[in-house]
């Protein structure tokens, strides 16, 4: 997959698939899938070091999962600019995204578009990527009392709708929105001509993106939008026990396994 390839997706109707990774063990499992693109969010700082927010997420940290992701797949990869790095001027946005590309990643993603128009506009002007998040944007979760659904009401469903549309304006190859409501999410899918990448946002966006511990059921995460495609906790848990009765009890290691 290309930047291209998601303006040829959307035309031609085919869902993108989206998985989030941290790392290059995971990495190389879905470098072996058909999933399509990986995103290596700022969720990083929960998953991956125990915060309980996605705001201390740090460039050093952006820039060693990217790194550790890219050195395990082949496939198309996205990193969000971490919590503030597009709020410090022109410069800095455009030195922090540059050290992700660097790192490997094929574009950076940025939450909202208001106030970071000039600084979409630069990145893409200068072959840097950018994919746009919109409604429920985890960096504002402060602003929006909680980690809420958004575009609720129609005058902030209309302000989102605009939002889209400034983002394609602005040179957008895509958009994440996330947790807003399914009627809005398929009317923004409609009105703009990059395509939607949904989460907690219905079935009509052209894509769909999730937490990969999430879907995993390793990481106790159970929202109502989230699907559990594996009981991960427990199967691990259960391979840890059976390790601890084997070295408990003598039976490992034996055989072939003892030089």
């Amino acid at each position: 997959m290309t930047t291209l390839d998601f303006h040829k997706f959307k035309s031609e109707s085919k869902k993108i698939s989206m998985i989030t990774c941290y790392d290059s063990t995971f990495a190389k499992i879905i470098d072996q899938t058909d999933i399509d693109c990986i995103l290596i969010g700022d969720s990083a700082s929960m998953v991956m070091h125990g915060e309980s927010t996605t705001l201390p997420a740090k460039m050093e940290w952006m820039e060693e999962h990217t790194r550790s992701v890219r050195n395990g797949t082949g496939k198309y990869i996205v990193c969000d600019m971490p919590f503030l790095t597009t709020r410090k001027g022109l410069d800095y946005a455009t030195d922090c995204a540059g050290r992700l590309l660097v790192a490997g990643a094929n574009c950076v993603k940025i939450e909202g578009v208001y106030g970071q128009e000039d600084i979409i506009r630069h990145l893409v002007m200068s072959g840097i990527p950018v994919m746009s998040h919109l409604g429920l944007t985890p960096q504002f979760y402060q602003a929006f009392g909680g980690h809420k659904m958004q575009g609720k009401s129609e005058e902030a469903a209309e302000k989102i709708i605009e939002e889209a549309k400034k983002a394609q304006e602005l040179g957008a190859c895509s958009l994440v929105l996330e947790c807003i409501p399914a009627t809005l999410a398929e009317k923004i899918t409609r009105a703009v001509t990059i395509p939607t990448i949904g989460i907690g946002a219905g079935v009509n966006c052209d894509g769909q993106v999730l937490v990969l511990q999430d879907m995993l059921g390793m990481s106790g995460f159970k929202a109502r939008f989230v699907r559990q495609y594996l009981n991960g906790m427990e199967l691990i848990k259960n391979a840890l026990n059976s390790y601890a009765e084997d070295v408990s009890s003598g039976n490992f290691p034996k055989g072939d396994e003892i030089k």
